[in-house]
C-alpha cells in the first residue's frame, strides 16, 4: 500500500470532547450554523432516517447524514437504568468523514454533541416563534442535561423574566433553578399548572405521558418538546396539540416519530394537515404567522432530532478546532 492510499489511523483522527465543544461554540453560534444550512437550501425532508435496534440495555441508534463538505454517523446509546447507576442515560459518539472520500476526519463526544444541537434546534424555533419586544416566563420542565442547555440556550435568545422548573426530583429542580440565578434569571421551582401563565414551556423529559394539562396554555404562548422521539410517548396532550399551531423539523420525521403528534393522530383529533409548517419554513420566513403578532392559538413546536443537524454541528465544531480552515 503506497502512502498516497494509505488508510488513515486512529491518530489522525482529530478528537473533541465534551469541553472543548463548549469552547469551540455557544449556544446562539450553534443556533445559526443550523440557521446558515437551512437557508442555503438544505431539504430536512430528504435526510435519512434513524435507526433504532432494541439490546438488553436498551437500545442504539444509528444516524448517518451527509451533505456537502461532510458525511458523519452518530452512534448512540439509551440505557434507561443508567442514571440509577450514576451514569448518564445517553452515550454514544459521532464520526465525521470527509465528504468527497469518506476518509475519517475527527471523532466527537456523541452525547455532547447531543446536548449542544438538540438546544440550539429549539432556540431557532422560539427565535421565530417567540416575542422579542419583552422578556418572557419560562416554565421548563426536566432536569437534566438537555434541561441545563436549553435554559442557557433560550437565554441567548431571549430575555427572561422568569424562570419556573418543574422536575420530579426536587433536588433537581432547586439545582437547576439556582443555575438559572447564576445567569442572571429570576428562577423559583414550580408545578404543572404553572404552565398557566407562562409565554414559554419548554419539555426535555423522558416523560412517556403528557406532563401538564394543555387546556391551561395560554393563547399566544410557545411550546416546545424535544423529550421523545419515539411514536407511542409523549410530553405533551391531544388537548394542546389541538388547539395550536404545530410546526415541526421534518414532516417525514414527525409522520415517523413524534408521539405527541401521532398519538393524537391515531385517536383521530388530527389529522397530517394539522402541520402548520417546519424549522425551515421559520427559518426561511415562510411562516404562517410572525412571532410578534398573538394568533390567538399556542404555538407547538415538536423536535425529534435528526442527523443532518448532528452533521451541521460537528462540521462547524471540527473546523473551528481546526482555527477556522
Amino acid at each position: 500500500m503506497t502512502a498516497t492510499t494509505a488508510a488513515p489511523s486512529l491518530r489522525d483522527l482529530l478528537l473533541i470532547d465534551a469541553p472543548a465543544m463548549t469552547r469551540l461554540l455557544t449556544p446562539a453560534a450553534t443556533a445559526d450554523v443550523l440557521a446558515e444550512v437551512l437557508r442555503a437550501g438544505f431539504d430536512p425532508e430528504t435526510a435519512p432516517p434513524r435507526t433504532a435496534v432494541p439490546v438488553p440495555a436498551g437500545e442504539l441508534l444509528l444516524m448517518p447524514a451527509a451533505s456537502g463538505a461532510y458525511a458523519g454517523v452518530k452512534i448512540a446509546g439509551v440505557a434507561p437504568g443508567n442514571p440509577a447507576l450514576g451514569l448518564p442515560r445517553i452515550t454514544g459518539s459521532y464520526l465525521l468523514l470527509d465528504g468527497t472520500n469518506l476518509r475519517p476526519l475527527a471523532l466527537l463526544d456523541g452525547a455532547a454533541l447531543t446536548e449542544l444541537r438538540t438546544p440550539a434546534v429549539s432556540a431557532l424555533a422560539v427565535r421565530r416563534l417567540t416575542p422579542d419586544d419583552r422578556p418572557l416566563r419560562l416554565v421548563l420542565f426536566g432536569t437534566g442535561p438537555q434541561a441545563y442547555g436549553h435554559l442557557e440556550a433560550v437565554l441567548a435568545a431571549r430575555e427572561l423574566a422568569e424562570v419556573v422548573v418543574v422536575g420530579r426530583s426536587p433536588i433537581g429542580a432547586r439545582a437547576l433553578a439556582g443555575y438559572a440565578r447564576t445567569l442572571d434569571a429570576p428562577a423559583r421551582v414550580g408545578t404543572p399548572d404553572d404552565v398557566g401563565g407562562a409565554d414559554l414551556v419548554v419539555c426535555c423529559t423522558t416523560a412517556r405521558e403528557p406532563l401538564f394539562d394543555g387546556a391551561r396554555v395560554a393563547p399566544g404562548a410557545t411550546v416546545v418538546a424535544v423529550g421523545s422521539h419515539e411514536p407511542t410517548a409523549r410530553e405533551t396532550d391531544t388537548a394542546l396539540v389541538t388547539r395550536a399551531e404545530v410546526y415541526v423539523e421534518a414532516r417525514s420525521a414527525a409522520l415517523r416519530e413524534a408521539g405527541d403528534l401521532l398519538v393524537p393522530m391515531a385517536r383521530g383529533a388530527i389529522g397530517e394537515d394539522h402541520v402548520v409548517g417546519t424549522l425551515a419554513d421559520l427559518v426561511n420566513g415562510r411562516d404562517a404567522v410572525n412571532g410578534r403578532v398573538p394568533s390567538g392559538r399556542p404555538r407547538f413546536f415538536k423536535s425529534v432530532g435528526m442527523a443532518w443537524e448532528d452533521l451541521a454541528v460537528a462540521g462547524a465544531l471540527y473546523r473551528a478546532a481546526r482555527g477556522g480552515s
